[in-house]
């Protein structure tokens, strides 16, 4: 299995912290966020690479912080840079993803995990839940916050088979309190998807319009977390990360 992380963005509601500094290398509890998505990662014992898609901008901050970080880790990492040098151009997230994939010839079993997520659970339930199922499988946050959902991709799921029923965008009237949260499952055989969906010049920029067009392709599930998750999107969700996230 490989992990890419997502760490491409130029994060700019969080300026003036990362005009000059990528937003997943802030420190939260004295390491890079995405130090302890890598740690995370880790854990899956499947995993036997991790590719970290960055931009042009920002490639030199994590070239510097890869050199340290590797003594830190078994795990091999590859930086993949995108190209791109401002919000005006990016690639999106779906972009970047399909960019990885391609560039690194990625014909495995997939994790992608966005590089400003954190959060106080071990990824092991979902990947054997994904194991067992094979199929493209979205960890859940159940945020019990109806303007959390406001904010975030609402998904409504089928209690006996934690299959998607209903997936909403930061829709007006959510219909559930569970969040999509920035992680996703891919069986080997479910990248061409991916592929399809560029091809078709659908909306790279965000994983929730994938999802919405990945459920009328193919079944998704979900896997429900009930520990605190954190969506690093601006300062005071940082300072409260800095507070309450719990490391590895």
């Amino acid at each position: 299995m490989k992990a890419i992380i997502t760490a491409a963005g130029y994060a700019s509601r969080l300026w003036p912290l990362t005009r000059d500094l990528p937003k997943p290398l802030l420190e939260v509890k004295d390491r890079p966020i995405v130090e302890h998505i890598v740690a995370r990662i880790a854990e899956i014992p499947d995993v036997d690479e991790v590719f970290v898609v960055t931009n042009a901008k920002f490639y030199p901050r994590f070239e510097e912080w890869l050199v340290d970080a590797r003594t830190r880790f078994q795990l091999p990492i590859k930086l993949v840079n995108d190209g791109t040098a401002s919000n005006d151009d990016r690639l999106g997230q779906v972009g970047d993803i399909h960019f990885a994939i391609d560039k690194e010839k990625v014909d495995d079993d997939l994790i992608v995990v966005a590089g400003d997520n954190l959060f106080n659970f071990s990824l092991l339930p979902a990947f054997g839940e994904f194991s067992r199922q094979q199929w493209i499988l979205n960890p859940l946050y159940e945020s019990k916050s109806y303007k959390a959902a406001l904010e975030s991709g609402s998904v409504v799921i089928d209690e006996a088979t934690n299959e998607f029923v209903e997936f909403l965008e930061k829709s007006p009237t959510p219909k559930s309190t569970l969040i999509s949260l920035g992680i996703y499952f891919f069986p080997k055989q479910k990248l061409q998807l991916i592929r399809k969906y560029m091809a078709e010049k659908n909306n790279p920029d965000k994983m929730g319009f994938f999802i919405m067009w990945l459920m009328q392709q193919e079944k998704v599930l979900g896997h429900v977390y009930n520990e605190k998750w954190f969506d690093i999107g601006w300062i005071e969700a940082l300072e409260t990360a800095r507070k309450e996230f719990e490391p590895r």
